[in-house]
């Protein structure tokens, strides 16, 4: 299919025709005001040369005509050329039936907490949290999966992809803070929501990861979550943390203790229940088969095909023919001359 993705430009084409109205020849002009104060000399053989005048007549109308045309040629070219024509060529995308997962990550400091121990040997949970949603993320084939990282902002890492190698990848390379010191708990979920809220309705499913800390942002986490349930979103929540009174943390090479670092477990389970999910602990060893059975209840989104037109510019075309109009205009520069001395008499 052809079109020209800047139609509005062809108006410029009217151009030539409309600078004799506005901007009339002023020569012309003179040439008509001094026509009464000339001085005429009689050629001796007048009649000849009228003769010869009359015989090379047509072919000075011929080289007026010849150099106007390609005046125009040269400027509709141009025109043509701003008005970027392109070429459609129709690509149809088909997508699979599958759930549309959102990942949201919780990124903030809070995530270097050392309350975790992995084969005797302290992990952050930030370490736990890659290695439960890595094997998440590699077992779901065929779903949709985004990432979103939250800290005292809430960002979308990954859109909605089947890619999931892509996402697994995006996931490994996060770091604690790399979104700010503080947690927008609220923020991510209300983000997810819209995100998942263009999909079809009845897969869309949001996993939430978080130790439940909510310290930024402008949405409060029960607020999203009721925003979440309202659109048909159910909101799976991960634990991570502990309940410990005082929490080892990596802080400038140093491990410190902190008391304020205590998992607010009850916020999470009230997120997953206000949104018809399920609340889960990531020291639970079956935490990940329980989220994907309750997951392989819901309904799928059904197969949905989409065209989109992928542009080829055809701009070089009547570029081209500019270049050759010009072309023409510098190998007959006589056509000039004549051009302007048969309109200046006109």
């Amino acid at each position: 299919m052809f079109e020209f993705h800047w139609p509005w430009a062809g108006l410029l084409l009217l151009l030539p025709f409309l600078l004799p109205v506005l901007w009339p020849d002023r020569r012309a002009r003179r040439e008509e005001d001094l026509e009464g104060q000339r001085v005429t000399l009689l050629h001796p053989h007048l009649e000849e040369l009228q003769a010869a005048y009359q015989t090379r007549r047509p072919r000075r109308q011929l080289a007026g005509w010849l150099y106007k045309s390609l005046l125009y040629l040269l400027w509709a070219a141009l025109v043509l050329a701003l008005m970027r024509p392109q070429w459609l060529e129709p690509h149809t995308e088909v997508s699979t039936p599958g759930y549309d997962l959102m990942l949201a990550v919780d990124a903030s400091h809070s995530m270097e907490a050392l309350d975790f121990t992995v084969e005797g040997q302290q992990v952050t949970r930030m370490q736990v949290v890659k290695g439960v949603m890595g094997r998440f993320v590699d077992a779901r084939e065929g779903d949709r999966i985004g990432l979103i990282i939250f800290g005292s902002q809430a960002f979308v890492l990954s859109p909605l992809s089947v890619d999931r190698q892509a996402v697994r990848e995006l996931l490994d390379g996060v770091v604690p803070s790399i979104a700010g010191q503080g947690t927008a708990l609220g923020d991510a979920i209300a983000l997810g929501v819209k995100k998942l809220r263009e999909r079809p309705e009845g897969s869309r499913v949001m996993i939430l990861i978080a130790d439940g800390d909510n310290s930024a942002g402008g949405f409060a986490p029960l607020e999203s979550a009721a925003l979440a349930r309202v659109t048909g979103v159910r909101v799976y929540v991960i634990g991570v943390g502990s309940k410990q009174e005082s929490i080892p943390i990596m802080e400038e090479g140093v491990i410190k203790y902190r008391d304020d670092l205590t998992m607010d477990e009850d916020t999470l389970q009230r997120i997953a229940t206000i949104s018809g999910g399920a609340y889960f602990r990531a020291t639970d060893t079956s935490a990940l088969e329980e989220i994907s059975t309750r997951i392989g209840q819901l309904e799928k989104t059904e197969a949905e095909a989409r065209t989109a037109f992928l542009p080829t510019p055809l701009y070089r075309i009547p570029l081209a023919v500019a270049l050759l109009a010009l072309l023409g205009l510098g190998l007959f520069p006589e056509g000039r001359k004549r051009f302007v001395t048969r309109v200046a008499s006109a």
